[in-house]
């Protein structure tokens, strides 16, 4: 497996480099960066490599990101927040897929991109991917929905400050529309402080919250899959392991049982975990596929995008 995994680690090495000096999302570059070398993908020597950081690099990432929530968290918002929080991305998934649905989108692909949109973006594709049935066309739905969502979500950095100022939000309110409704953890953090340091703090808070509802909807999405699908059961196991990691590492971390050098260590690996995944998926994908697929995903993503917005607005202007 070592030329696959060294040609997506060093592709995330390069676009995260790249990403610091210009600045951009680096998931993007990442996804990019790999196509380019899809060619690699005729050569058997590449093959298991790729394969294992597109799929067990992945869910090490999903599963360290448990490190980066505390129930303490949760109760520092207040349960109004909270219940806004996961109202919006219950209605945005449920809806959102509706809108997949009626755009000609298969089910799989209209709730892959309603749950990217509705919890953080890049890392709930690649999560709720992982659990949804395999079919020819599902690498290829993932990484135009980690492309799309990492597009909006950038473009929501800029306007979203814009935003919130021409609704004249204070900056507990600015925080938490910031931190409800753009997709990358990465871009709350940058649209936050834009506006204050106090914006910056409760939208960061806001996202980790959301990043928490990705738990029970990947758990969700894994049972109704289990039952579908007509592969046996024993072929994919109906709890995922990172989701129980994830839980685990959530628990570990609120009690207090992970040494703050432990925590500063491993925190930055999910990243980079994340990173040389979305790298693998690019290496995997052609561009000629991409372009195959029409202009009806991106509409729908836009369309998810929005209602998201439009969401969190209302739940704001009704809880005063």
């Amino acid at each position: 497996m070592m030329p696959g995994l060294l040609l997506s680690a060093t592709i995330a090495l390069a676009v995260r480099f790249i990403s610091d000096q210009l600045g951009g999302p680096a998931m993007l570059y990442a996804l990019l960066f790999g196509m380019a070398f899809n060619f690699l993908t005729e050569d058997e020597r590449f093959a298991a490599g790729i394969y294992f950081a597109s799929r067990n690099i992945l869910r090490i990432g999903v599963a360290l990101l448990g490190l980066r929530i505390t129930t303490g968290d949760v109760m520092e918002l207040g349960w109004s927040v909270v219940g806004l929080i996961i109202a919006s991305v219950v209605a945005t998934i449920l809806i959102g897929t509706l809108i997949g649905r009626a755009f000609g989108l298969r089910g799989d692909q209209s709730v892959l991109s309603a749950g990217a949109v509705a919890i953080c973006g890049a890392s709930a594709a690649l999560a709720i991917a992982s659990v949804l049935p395999s079919h020819k066309d599902h690498e290829r739905n993932t990484i135009l929905t980690v492309a799309g969502v990492t597009a909006l979500s950038t473009i929501a950095m800029v306007v979203y400050p814009v935003f919130v100022t021409w609704l004249e939000y204070d900056n507990v309110t600015a925080g938490v529309f910031l931190g409800a409704t753009i997709h990358d953890v990465a871009q709350v953090v940058g649209a936050g402080y834009i506006i204050s340091d106090q914006s910056g703090e409760i939208s960061t808070l806001v996202k980790l919250i959301r990043v928490a509802c990705l738990v029970p909807v990947v758990i969700t999405i894994s049972l109704i899959t289990h039952r579908s699908r007509a592969e046996s059961p024993e072929k994919r196991p109906l709890l995922p392991w990172f989701l129980v990691a994830f839980v685990v590492l959530v628990i570990v971390n609120s009690i207090g049982w992970v040494p703050a050098d432990a925590h500063d260590l491993l925190t930055p690996v999910s990243s980079w975990c994340l990173l040389t995944a979305v790298a693998a998926l690019g290496v995997k994908t052609s561009l000629k596929a991409l372009t195959d697929v029409g202009p009806a995903p991106v509409a729908v993503m836009v369309l998810q995008t929005l209602l998201l917005a439009a969401l969190v607005s209302g739940g704001i202007v009704l809880l005063g």
